[in-house]
């Protein structure tokens, strides 16, 4: 039985490895790049966190017998399009981790609802005030814009609170009970209709500023807006202008514009922490203890799949994102 050449192409701790090599030692020859000692002419499969920062231009070009790439991450947005042959198989890890990022998107849903952020400030800085109202989520609309496996994970976390979801996929089909599913073409209903819009869609060329002062313009005044995706589905001073405008609409961001994983310093362009009516955090939903372990684990059985020809979860179109610019 000849066995398929897979390549790890970032650093790797020993616990990851035994994870790897545990799913994929009986049918694959499993190689490390920090290693070293490996010709890259002979790989067939490449297991990637960002082979942007993971290959030099004339690495890639040598990925010559390559058959398929398999992130460990959910997003692909940042994947090298250019230079992947088509005859190359990719696949994402979506869903992965969505339990931690679901409990994330509730969090700051609750604190934004009841004011936990500002009013600690508030009184560290000797301020009390019992008289600004804080907001019920229980019996809330909820909108969640990309009803895959966060958004499921969402709905099951908010249903305690006897919210009404509306929600949207690439097919407007859904086994799970909602109160409306549809696709992008109803996404001015859902935000018309929405006293909570969680984001949690793919970047690609159809999502790419997809909220703009427009679809702001149609949300409810007192909305609020969760994004855990990607921060560019959002035009950011479009944000920044509404939520100072709007100091009834709030806004929690856990993903940003510019951010070290895609090789830039952390920076906004305009000073979303001098609002109230804003909550960051530092991309960090997902981090949990042994979260990555259980997608990388995920992404090799999907590679075991692969290579023993059974269906591939979580494959990617690359032509939602070939010509992107984002």
């Amino acid at each position: 039985m000849n066995k398929y050449n897979v390549l790890v192409s970032f650093s790797v701790k020993d616990k990851w490895k035994t994870v790897i090599e545990d799913v994929l030692k009986d049918r694959a020859n499993v190689y490390y790049k920090s290693i070293g000692g490996v010709s890259l002419d002979k790989i067939d499969v490449l297991l990637t966190l960002n082979p942007k920062a993971e290959f030099s231009d004339d690495e890639f070009k040598r990925l010559k017998n390559l058959k398929f790439i398999q992130c460990v991450y959910a997003g692909v947005d940042h994947l090298p399009y250019d230079k992947i042959p088509e005859n190359v198989i990719i696949a994402s890890n979506s869903g992965a981790y969505s339990i931690p990022i679901a409990e994330h998107v509730l969090g700051m849903i609750l604190d934004l609802c009841k004011r936990l952020t500002v009013n600690h400030i508030k009184l560290s800085r000797g301020i009390y005030d019992r008289k600004t109202y804080n907001k019920m989520l229980r019996g809330k609309t909820v909108g969640i814009l990309g009803f895959g496996g966060i958004g499921r994970e969402v709905a099951k976390l908010l249903k305690a609170f006897d919210t009404k979801i509306l929600a949207i996929n690439t097919s407007g089909k859904t086994d799970f009970p909602v109160d409306f599913i549809g696709t992008l073409k109803d996404l001015e209903y859902v935000l018309k209709n929405s006293d909570i819009i969680i984001i949690s869609l793919p970047l690609n060329k159809h999502t790419y500023n997809l909220i703009t002062s427009r679809e702001l313009s149609i949300m409810k005044p007192d909305a609020i807006l969760i994004n855990v995706a990607r921060a560019h589905i959002v035009n950011e001073r479009d944000l920044y202008e509404h939520l100072k405008r709007n100091p009834r609409f709030q806004a929690g961001f856990d993903v940003w514009w510019r951010e070290p994983f895609m090789g830039e310093e952390f920076k906004v362009n305009y000073p979303f922490f001098e609002l109230e009516n804003f909550l960051g955090s530092p991309h960090n939903s997902n981090i949990v203890p042994g979260m990555f372990e259980k997608a990388l684990q995920l992404a090799c059985k999907n590679i075991l799949n692969f290579i023993i020809n059974k269906p591939v979860k979580n494959l990617v179109d690359r032509e939602d994102y070939i010509s992107c610019t984002f």
